[in-house]
């Protein structure tokens, strides 16, 4: 069947994770923190998705807010930084992240094709309604879906079956992209057509799941042969 859907996971993928770090760096009076922001920012975005991993796993769920700042807080003790004011400002930039720059045309292209675009996310609503705002991208989707609704994180098959139950399409009517290669696998084994956007040139995942092609930006998304 051909896709009719294309379902985006949104930080990595849609939203540049790393824009807090490097924006509070470019702020007067953080010069220190110049050099040591991608060290955090890598290890901000770790411990993110390793403690939300481990809530799946021992059914301890909570907002991915909390996971957020859980995360930035370890990284912060790991670099040694003891700065409450730049913890709340990292934080409140993490409402704010950029989108990568070709996303608002990428998305744009694909409803000019008949397609039906989303988001599914480990994201908290707030969080991702915050992020879709200050991105403008609230008239390019059709629908942002958090995991919040069914109360456990990715790569569980729950949420990925919000996809199906939202817009009623059959799996393989989806064309599901993300740039992590767990989510792309997961999302592969559970019956999606999936896009890996490799950015950083990871190698492949050693997992059940073979994404369906691989890229380094979401620029040649609308030109693909699945619609």
């Amino acid at each position: 069947m051909a896709v009719t859907t294309c379902i985006f996971d949104a930080y990595g993928t849609l939203f540049d994770v790393g824009a807090a770090a490097r924006a509070a760096a470019a702020e007067p009076g953080r010069e220190a923190f110049a050099a040591r922001w991608p060290a955090l920012a890598e290890k901000w975005r770790l411990k993110q998705l390793e403690y939300s991993w481990l809530r799946a796993i021992r059914g301890r769920h909570c907002s991915f807010w909390q996971v957020t700042q859980d995360g930035l807080d370890w990284a912060m003790a790991s670099e040694g930084l003891e700065d409450p004011e730049l913890r709340e400002r990292l934080l409140a930039l993490y409402w704010e992240l950029d989108a990568y720059p070709e996303v608002p045309q990428m998305l744009a292209a694909l409803r000019g094709r008949g397609l039906a675009t989303g988001i599914l996310s480990n994201g908290a609503p707030d969080m991702l309604d915050g992020a879709v705002s200050s991105a403008g991208l609230e008239e390019l989707l059709d629908a942002v879906l958090s995991v919040e609704s069914v109360g456990i994180f990715k790569p569980a098959r729950p949420v990925y079956d919000l996809v199906g139950q939202h817009f009623g399409c059959a799996p393989d009517q989806v064309l599901f992209v993300s740039s992590n290669g767990w989510d792309a696998s997961a999302a592969a084994d559970y019956g999606f057509v999936t896009a890996w956007v490799n950015r950083a040139g990871q190698p492949r995942e050693r997992l059940p799941g073979t994404p369906a092609l691989e890229l380094s930006d979401l620029t040649s998304l609308p030109d693909l042969d699945f619609y």
